[in-house]
């Protein structure tokens, strides 16, 4: 994944509500309106490895605070 893509997803991780439906409208006003045409396919050998990854290691659950995640994405 490029660093762009880390970035927005990192900034997408600790939006608060409003901001991510702002977002979302953004997205859906740029890049078009058919999401809902999109194809829904079941998990991978690798999401489901993820998956499973989450669930079994403490590692995987550790967060920091909204302040602290927006200066590691150079938000602030």
């Amino acid at each position: 994944m490029s660093a762009v893509k880390e970035r927005i997803l990192g900034a997408v991780t600790v939006m608060n509500e409003n901001d991510a439906q702002t977002l979302w409208n953004l997205i859906i006003q740029t890049f078009g309106k058919n999401w809902e045409n999109v194809e829904e396919v079941s998990p991978d050998d690798w999401d489901l490895q993820m998956l499973q990854e989450i669930k079994s290691n403490p590692e995987c659950h550790e967060f920091v605070s909204e302040d602290d995640a927006m200066k590691e994405l150079g938000l602030t």
